[in-house]
């Protein structure tokens, strides 16, 4: 029967990590919190081997150096589920992600159990072992830890070191272990998790609606909102709101009297409004052309769409796979529109072989 270790002490960790030395692979997970900073703060970390589980305690032990090198050994593959998060707060962390890795949900997809399956129904589908979700909540920055608490998160790897095995052999009987290798690369890309101020307006929904001076100031608006969160720690919307930015961007007020007019919350005009005047100014001075596209399509486009969707759940259906994993919607509109230009996950890698070409010509 396997043992949960509680890492909390320097001493204790690197005994861990001397256990885990020469190990081909680990399964490794994170508890976090992101409630009032814009950076998540790590308070867990979780590492199996296929026998035992360590629950590391990120917040005694200052000094993680040694973990984090260990973790980022190539001679050992990492098995994460769902590992986007996780790698986030590596590459916050270090400017570096673990790897190699593998992760079970992309894992899952490319053998037809599940579209983005979610931990509990993965280990429910294949173990047949129902997960107690009673805990998910809870703030894992506390102190002390119960005991059922630091088993649930203990579970997490100790499940992911028994269904590991049967799905990389799944994966390999079917030729399907190159296909996540590249993908794991590319999630494992700490370039996939810079923050780029210049490109927060992407998190905006609804863009399109605005006109192109519109759209360029909530950029500008959107950029200095990024630069304030990270400078302070602070979660975007504690800064300004979404709302705020679009009533900002579409009346684009030049004084502080146009500003206090919108009825901004009285401490927000207080602590911003010479920068939200500023980014306003700077957008005039930017080429005034759209940045997001109107998404409405015209009977023809609607016609292609209906052709491409055709293409992909045919070959999804074919493969066994879902139809979003081999081509999402973002990349069957970068096609309506930039045609073989598209910067599209379905024309690049293996997708390119199993689903692009088929997509290049149905344009």
């Amino acid at each position: 029967m396997s043992a949960t270790h509680w890492i909390d002490t320097p001493e204790a960790l690197a005994q861990a990590i001397a256990r885990w030395q020469g190990r081909d692979w680990l399964t490794v997970d994170t508890e976090f919190l992101r409630i009032d900073t814009y950076r998540p703060k790590l308070c867990l970390v979780q590492i199996g081997d296929g026998a035992d589980a360590w629950v590391i305690d990120t917040i005694a032990i200052t000094d993680l150096s040694a973990l984090f090198a260990r973790l980022n050994d190539p001679a050992t593959v990492k098995v994460f589920h769902a590992a986007s998060q996780d790698l986030e707060i590596f590459s916050q962390l270090t400017g570096q992600c673990p790897a190699p890795i593998f992760d079970t949900q992309l894992a899952a997809a490319l053998l037809g159990k599940g579209d983005q399956l979610g931990y509990a129904g993965l280990i429910e589908k294949e173990l047949g072992i129902p997960i107690d979700k009673s805990l998910s909540r809870t703030d894992w920055s506390r102190r002390p830890l119960t005991a059922p608490e630091i088993a649930y998160a203990a579970a997490d790897v100790t499940h992911l070191a028994t269904i590991y095995p049967t799905l990389l052999a799944g994966l390999r009987a079917a030729g399907r272990e190159d296909w996540l290798l590249e993908d794991a690369r590319k999630a494992a890309d700490p370039a996939s998790y810079e923050t780029r101020p210049e490109d927060a307006w992407q998190r905006l929904k609804g863009m399109a609606r605005l006109d192109a001076p519109a759209q360029r100031a909530a950029a500008r608006l959107t950029a200095w909102r990024e630069t304030e969160a990270i400078a302070k720690n602070r979660p975007r919307g504690w800064i300004v709101d979404d709302e705020l930015v679009y009533r900002l961007a579409e009346r684009r007020p030049a004084s502080r009297a146009q500003l206090s007019e919108l009825g901004l919350p009285p401490k927000t005009f207080e602590r911003h409004c010479d920068a939200l005047l500023a980014a306003i100014a700077l957008s005039a001075g930017d080429p005034q052309i759209a940045l997001a596209r109107d998404e409405r399509l015209s009977p023809a486009q609607k016609a292609q769409l209906a052709k491409l969707r055709e293409v992909v759940q045919n070959t999804a259906q074919a493969l066994g796979v879902p139809p979003g994993l081999l081509a999402p919607r973002a990349d069957l509109d970068a096609l309506l529109y930039d045609g073989t230009a598209a910067k599209a996950r379905a024309l690049a890698g293996w997708r390119r072989v199993v689903i692009g070409e088929a997509l290049l010509a149905a344009i």
